[in-house]
Formats: C-alpha cells, sequence, structure tokens
C-alpha cells in the first residue's frame, strides 16, 4: 500500500476523533432519570386502640346436672332432647307413679284414722275436765285422759307428715328443670330403671356461654372487669362480649390465668368447647402512625422509605405496632417530621431518584338540591 496515501487518511481520522471529544465535553450531563413517582405523607399522631390477644375455649357459663331424687323408678316418658330450649319449671321426664300413689292414698287414710281418734281424745278430755270439777274423777284419772288426748294430737301430727313425704315422693316423679336454658346432654331412656341421684341431664342455664381466655401473669393487672371484647369462634362467627371476671389465681403449670368473657346468649354457630381467640380492649394511648400502604415488609421485616431534598430514596428499617383504620403505629426508627413514600415502597429500592406529585385532593360532595 501507498505510504503517501495512509498518512493523510491517518491525519483526517484523529482531527475528527478530536472534535468529536470536544462536542461531548461541550455538552452538559443530563440528570439521573426518576424511577418513579410517587406521593409523599407524614406521620401523624394519633389515639390508637390498646388490645390484648388471646387464645382459649367457649365453655357453658353453669351446666347444671339434673338427676332422679327417688330410688328404684322406672323412667315412662322423656320429653326433651339435647338442643332443646326449656324454661323453669318444664317437665323434663316423668317416672313411674303407681306405687307411690298407692302410698299417699295409705298416708292419707291414715291421717283420717288419727283425726277421729283425736277428736275422740279431745272429746274425752273435755269431759274429764268437767267432771273433776264436780268432784267425779280424781286428778290421776284426768291426767291419763289429757296425756291420751296429747298422744292422740301427736298421731295427727305424723299422720300429716307421712302425707306430706309421701306427696314430695309423687312430685319427684316429674323431673323439672331447675332453670331456663338449653339441653346439653341426654342420659334418660324410657325403660331404665333409676336409683336417686342418676344423672339424666345436663343443662346449660339460660343458655349462656362464655369465652374463656388465657393471659400472661403481665397482663393481668391490664385487665379491666367490664373491658369489651372481641372474640372469633372456630366457627368463623363473630362475638362481642365483656370481661365478667379475672381469676384470682395463676396456674402453677402454665403461669396463665383465665379471663372469663360474657358472651351473647343468641350465640348462633358458636358452641361450648370450641376453640377461639379474641382480643381484649384496654382504652387507648397515643402513637405515631403511617399509612399501611407505605410500610413494606421484606425478608420478615419492616420498612419506610423516605425521601431526601435531592429527590434521593432513604430505606429505614422500623418497628411497628397495632393496626387500625388502615394506620400502623411506628414504635422506633423513624422520625415525626419524615417525608414518606404513601405507596409504592415494593418498586424502590435505597437511594433511588422519585419524582414527587402533590397528593390528589379529595373529591367534593355533590351539592344536596
Amino acid at each position: 500500500m501507498n505510504k503517501n496515501f495512509l498518512i493523510p487518511a491517518l491525519l483526517c481520522g484523529m482531527v475528527l476523533s478530536a472534535s468529536a471529544s470536544a462536542q461531548d465535553k461541550a455538552q452538559p450531563v443530563s440528570a439521573a432519570k426518576p424511577s418513579l413517582t410517587v406521593t409523599l405523607v407524614s406521620p401523624q399522631m394519633g389515639l390508637l386502640p390498646q388490645k390484648i390477644s388471646a387464645n382459649g375455649s367457649l365453655a357453658a357459663w353453669q351446666e347444671a346436672v339434673i338427676g332422679a331424687e327417688t330410688n328404684g323408678l322406672k323412667i315412662t316418658e322423656v320429653r326433651v332432647n339435647v338442643g332443646d330450649r326449656v324454661q323453669r319449671g318444664d317437665v323434663l321426664a316423668v317416672l313411674q307413679s303407681d306405687t307411690l300413689r298407692a302410698e299417699l292414698a295409705q298416708a292419707e287414710a291414715a291421717l283420717a284414722e288419727a283425726m277421729a281418734s283425736a277428736q275422740e281424745a279431745k272429746a274425752q278430755s273435755d269431759r274429764a275436765r268437767s267432771l273433776q270439777q264436780q268432784g267425779f274423777f280424781s286428778n290421776a284419772q284426768l291426767s291419763q285422759t289429757l296425756a291420751a288426748d296429747a298422744s292422740a294430737q301427736a298421731r295427727v301430727q305424723s299422720a300429716r307428715a307421712m302425707v306430706q313425704l309421701q306427696t314430695v315422693r309423687l312430685s319427684q316423679t316429674q323431673v323439672r328443670a331447675p332453670d331456663a336454658g338449653v339441653i346439653s346432654a341426654r342420659q334418660a331412656t324410657v325403660g331404665s330403671v333409676v336409683g336417686a341421684g342418676t344423672e339424666l341431664f345436663r343443662l346449660i342455664r339460660q343458655g349462656r356461654i362464655e369465652w374463656r381466655a388465657e393471659v400472661t401473669a403481665a397482663e393481668i393487672g391490664r385487665i379491666l372487669v367490664g373491658a369489651p371484647v372481641q372474640v372469633l369462634a372456630a366457627s368463623g362467627q363473630q362475638l362481642q362480649g365483656k370481661v365478667r371476671m379475672v381469676a384470682p389465681s395463676v396456674d402453677a403449670q402454665t403461669r396463665n390465668a383465665i379471663v372469663y368473657v360474657d358472651l351473647p346468649s343468641a350465640v348462633g354457630s358458636a358452641r361450648a368447647g370450641m376453640f377461639a381467640q379474641g382480643e381484649i380492649a384496654l382504652g387507648q394511648s397515643q402513637a405515631l402512625t403511617v399509612p399501611q400502604t407505605a410500610v413494606v415488609v421484606r425478608d420478615g421485616f419492616s420498612y419506610v422509605y423516605t425521601v431526601g431534598a435531592d429527590q434521593k430514596v432513604s430505606q429505614l428499617k422500623v418497628q411497628t405496632g397495632r393496626q387500625s383504620a388502615g394506620r400502623v403505629e411506628v414504635t422506633s426508627g423513624l422520625k415525626a417530621e419524615a417525608r414518606v413514600v404513601a405507596s409504592g415502597g415494593a418498586f424502590l429500592n435505597h437511594g433511588d431518584t422519585v419524582r414527587v406529585v402533590d397528593a390528589p385532593a379529595a373529591q367534593a360532595a355533590p351539592a344536596n338540591k
């Protein structure tokens, strides 16, 4: 190749390259492109409810055991079943009463006989007093007559007590509900012979159930009687109740205490024995809060993103607490004067540049015509 041709070509290339470099230096460096458009909010101080979360079981408020009071009688009729609602005094079962009716009739006959004997003894004692005053009866004869009269009156009282006893025994052949409520268990079977004290039914008094929540010993002092409670039963039903009593002692094994929470009588799908979760309200307290959308959870930790004056994002690790009405309490890691990204933090990284726009104003409500 001709050297005379190469030298001018090389010189021309060097001139063009120098010219391009000079142009690049003359142009200004463009600013970094924003990665996202965001709106900012400021943390707010407000009142948030304080609550204690607990687990426990639903149980009958009080369960009455209904049994037979007489011995050796056969059940002839059962009028209720499990789940039936009964009122105080309703007949739940009937026992055979033929023998007791005969014994009552015998006791009434004995009472009538004793009353007749007492009337005769009374008449004799009255005549003896009159004759003794006239001198026809001695004091010894009068004393015998009066003693016979007193003995006859005592036999009347004994016979009357026997009638009352047989009447009570006869009434016990009808097994009655001691209170209003719901039958929770039934062992009574027609034809079976029961003994005194044999359990026939169980009754949830007044149909009331309660939630027995387990709380730690450190939480006992914060719970007040009458505090509102929200309970979620295993069936999915939500119940509103209030604290009736806090147990006076702590379990030595678990170191937990029981909180008894009254629940409404109309419990729907909730049943005694179910597992339930709940929250016990303790009042309200001041808290620093941000919108729930401003908190991003990554790798088990909570973060918020703040924007500085240079429009760059800073990632801050925070500790969160209570939640209410779409806001989250920040207990540490955030200052009150910070400018926090309201939403979209999941798409940001530390050091990103963003473009800040004003939050859209709430649409005015239409005027009434």
